[in-house]
């Protein structure tokens, strides 16, 4: 099933293309004093990050009303497009679970937990969705999968991307159990046709291995959120993984 304007998602599956690299966003974790406004540091954090070259942001604060996500997702465009928003390098913007806000700010994206709307109707949706068919871009969307069997199901049923994980321990994923391992990640990712994103304690230190075990990227809150030189971290990860 094509979806408007998009008859393929805009990335390389080849195994020699550049890494894909996803930043998602946690403002209630980001160091503040009480009387600062989490949301402007959240998008000075995402223009910075922007800037530094990531490739895809994901808007992921669960707890906005959909009139909140729909203001953070228009402010968080504006900044990005100062990249140059017909430059291909240009950091693609992906709304978590609310298609209708990522459709109506005209989004580059929609990422869909395992619990959310099912990628069929998902899919149903964009065809029908006036909203889509003014879409300028190609429009992907994603699926968090936590087993083999939720891989396989996100691929067949037509989701552009999936996240694995988590691979590794961290505390944003230990509701979803003991970590996959990289051994794992390499079974996901020779069972599905479609770029599969390590997520779960991302460092520097084992995106190689990630990426070795067949990633076609990485995912991660902290690594980027809390660096305090997201373009030497980006570019670190670029050259390491030449």
């Amino acid at each position: 099933m094509s979806l408007p304007n998009s008859s393929a998602p805009d990335f390389n599956l080849s195994r020699n293309s550049k890494p894909i690299l996803c930043y998602v966003t946690d403002r209630l974790s980001l160091p503040a004093a009480p009387q600062k406004d989490l949301m402007d540091l959240l998008q000075k954090k995402i223009e910075l990050i922007a800037a530094a070259g990531i490739d895809w942001i994901q808007l992921r604060e669960k707890d906005l009303s959909g009139k909140q996500s729909a203001s953070l997702a228009r402010e968080a465009l504006n900044r990005v497009s100062k990249q140059g928003s017909h430059s291909k390098f240009a950091t693609r913007i992906i709304v978590n679970d609310r298609l209708d806000v990522a459709l109506a700010e005209q989004a580059g994206g929609v990422h869909l937990g395992e619990s959310s709307l099912p990628v069929e109707q998902a899919k149903c949706l964009l065809l029908s969705s006036p909203a889509a068919q003014t879409l300028t871009h190609h429009f992907i969307l994603g699926v968090s999968c936590h087993s083999l069997e939720a891989a396989k199901s996100a691929a067949s049923s037509g989701a552009d991307y999936i996240f694995f994980g988590p691979i590794f321990a961290t505390p944003s994923k230990a509701a979803y159990g003991s970590p996959q391992g990289l051994d794992r990640l390499t079974e996901v990712c020779r069972s599905v046709n479609i770029p599969v994103l390590a997520i779960g304690g991302i460092t520097l230190a084992n995106i190689s291995a990630c990426l070795s075990a067949g990633a076609s990227g990485i995912t991660a809150i902290r690594l980027f959120q809390d660096s305090a030189d997201p373009a030497g971290l980006i570019c670190a990860i670029r050259n390491q993984n030449l």
